[in-house]
C-alpha cells in the first residue's frame, strides 16, 4: 500500500498501540525468530519493496512501487532488475496521485504477473516473461481504482485481484481479458478514512481452496470460498483488530496460521486460526512499514516500503520454527 499523509500515519500508529490486544503464545504455534535485513533499497529512487513472490531457489521477486520496477532479490541480497513498468503520462491513481507497481504472482514456469495502477487506460495486469523481459498488459482494471494484491489460481487458470479502492476482487484469465467483478459487498470497502487513506481490500492468498483477503481501513482478515464452480461464496471474518493490515502470508503445516504485515505500526502478527494474534517482529527488528509477507519452509521473508517512516526500506529475513518445549 504505498504512502498516505504522514500525519494519517501518525494518528492510526498511535491507536493501534493503544487499542491492539495479543493474546498469550501458545505451545504448539509457530516461533518467529532471528529476523535479518538482507536488502536496502534506495527510497529517493522511489525504491520501496511493496509486494513479494518466492522463486524455487530461494530468492524473491519485488516489485518497486514508484520506481515502477520488478526485482529480484537472492537470499544474500544481491539484486537484478527484471522489468520496468512503462512511464504513463499525467497518472491519477487514486490514493497515491502516481503510478504504481503493486501486487505481484509467479507462475511455476517462472512468468511474472504485477498490477499496475495508474489512473489510466493502463492500469490492470501486465505479464513479464520468465527471467525477465519487456512487460505486457494482459488485462485492463477500472482506471479510478487501485488494483493491489494479486494471485494467481495455476489450477483454474484465473489470476484474483484486490481492488483497494472499488472494494472488489477482480477475477482475470491467465492468458488476458475481460475481468469480472468476482466478490464485492461491504466486508471489502475502505471505511472511516479520509481520502487519501481510504484502503480497503488489499493483501490476497490463495489457501486451502479460499481466496484470503485483508481489509486496511477495517483491520481484517477475510476469508471468501471458491465453490466448484469457480463462483465465490459468502465472505467470511476470520480475524479483527489487525490494525492498519497490509499483506499476509500463511505459515506451512500450520492450516490457517498467518504472518501478517501491519504497516501502521511496523509490525507483523502472528494470527492464529481461531483469529487471536500476537506480535512477533517490530521496528526494533529492522520493520519499517512492512507491506507483504511470504512464508516458505523454515523463512519467513518481509518487505517493508517505509512510506511513513520516510526511512529503511528493506527485505528482512526470519527463521520460522516450533517452539522447544524441553
Amino acid at each position: 500500500m504505498p504512502r498516505v499523509p504522514r500525519t494519517a500515519g501518525i494518528t492510526t500508529a498511535a491507536l493501534a498501540l493503544a487499542l491492539l490486544a495479543t493474546a498469550p503464545a501458545m505451545g504448539d504455534e509457530p516461533v518467529v525468530s532471528d529476523p535479518c535485513v538482507v536488502a536496502h533499497f534506495d527510497l529517493a529512487g522511489g525504491e520501496s519493496p511493496e509486494n513479494l513472490a518466492l522463486a524455487p531457489d530461494g530468492s524473491a521477486d519485488l516489485t518497486l512501487s514508484t520506481a515502477r520496477q520488478v526485482v529480484n532479490v537472492t537470499r544474500t541480497g544481491r539484486k537484478r532488475v527484471l522489468a520496468t513498468l512503462p512511464a504513463v503520462a499525467n497518472p491519477h491513481t487514486p490514493v497515491v496521485g502516481k503510478a504504481v507497481v503493486l501486487g505481484i504472482a509467479r507462475a511455476e514456469n517462472g512468468t511474472l504477473y504485477v498490477n499496475y495502477a495508474t489512473g489510466t487506460s493502463a492500469t490492470g495486469i501486465w505479464r513479464i516473461p520468465a527471467g525477465g523481459g519487456r512487460p505486457r498488459q494482459i488485462a485492463q482494471l477500472p482506471p479510478g481504482g487501485f488494483p493491489n494484491g494479486l494471485a494467481l489460481d495455476e489450477r483454474r487458470g484465473v489470476l484474483y485481484a484486490a481492488d483497494s479502492v472499488l472494494g472488489t476482487v477482480w477475477r482475470v484469465p491467465r492468458s488476458g481479458g475481460k475481468p469480472t467483478a468476482w466478490a464485492t459487498g461491504a466486508a471489502l470497502q475502505p471505511r472511516n478514512a479520509p481520502p487519501a487513506a481510504r484502503v480497503g481490500v488489499n493483501g490476497l492468498r490463495l489457501h486451502r481452496d479460499a481466496v484470503w483477503v485483508s481489509n486496511t481501513n477495517a483491520g481484517t482478515l477475510l476469508r471468501i470460498p471458491v465453490h466448484g464452480s469457480g463462483s465465490a461464496g459468502a465472505i467470511e471474518t476470520r480475524a479483527t483488530g489487525l490494525f492498519a493490515i497490509d499483506d499476509f502470508g500463511f505459515v506451512e503445516r500450520h492450516r490457517d496460521t498467518a504472518l501478517a504485515a501491519l504497516i501502521g505500526g511496523s509490525e507483523v502478527t502472528l494470527v492464529r486460526p481461531d483469529g487471536t494474534h500476537r506480535v512477533v517482529l517490530s521496528r526494533q527488528d529492522g520493520l519499517s512499514n512492512p507491506t507483504s509477507v511470504a512464508v516458505r519452509g523454515r523463512t519467513a521473508y518481509i518487505s517493508s516500503a517505509a512510506y511513513f517512516t520516510q526511512s529503511a526500506p528493506n527485505l528482512l529475513l526470519a527463521r520460522v520454527h516450533q517452539r522447544d518445549r524441553g
